[in-house]
């Protein structure tokens, strides 16, 4: 029984961190990476980039920063397809920097972390999806970024079936944490 409602627990405080838009004054604007087919975002990368994109034109801040390498055989890295979708709706190249080696959420925010030291950059907005929200956080405090969440407004995740298992894989991944550095 306790262990029904500690999941339980670890779930809604997933939920209620990914229903939270905290934007507001920062440095920089960090969309996480998600798949890219070929040159084009994924629905899911498109609705992120398209978040940072309002972000950005709101003045939110002034630098946008995609992560994202390269998928299995890719021509592009998936913030190389964010910045060129970002170019294609009139954001200057000027305000964009990227990364390409990154594969993991970690990854996206240990290079993220890199390119905002290069820069001068201290305050961040991540932006991800309601549900990896929560995670994303976490992570950017275990690496010292100083961050806020902006999650997507509406998600590609959208049936009960494709929540639930994004759902599912979060708290999954929470517990992993948990272990990964305790050890």
């Amino acid at each position: 029984m306790l262990l029904v409602l500690w999941l339980a627990g670890v779930a809604t405080w997933i939920v209620w961190v990914g229903q939270r838009d905290q934007a507001g004054a920062a440095d920089a604007i960090i969309v996480l990476g998600a798949a890219a087919y070929d040159a084009r975002p994924s629905p899911v990368f498109e609705e992120r980039i398209r978040h940072g994109l309002e972000l950005y034109r709101r003045g939110h801040a002034p630098t946008l920063l995609f992560t994202g390498g390269y998928g299995n055989g890719a021509r592009f890295a998936e913030s190389q397809v964010a910045r060129r979708y970002a170019m294609r709706h009139g954001i200057p190249e000027s305000a964009i920097l990227i990364e390409t080696a990154s594969h993991t959420t970690h990854e996206n925010l240990l290079q993220a972390r890199t390119l905002m030291q290069r820069h001068g950059l201290h305050r961040a907005i991540v932006v991800s999806d309601p549900l990896h929200m929560a995670r994303a956080l976490r992570l950017c405090r275990r690496l010292g970024i100083e961050a806020t969440g902006s999650p997507t407004p509406s998600t590609r995740f959208r049936s009960f079936q494709t929540q639930w298992k994004f759902l599912l894989q979060e708290v999954y991944f929470f517990h992993r944490d948990l272990v990964q550095h305790a050890a």
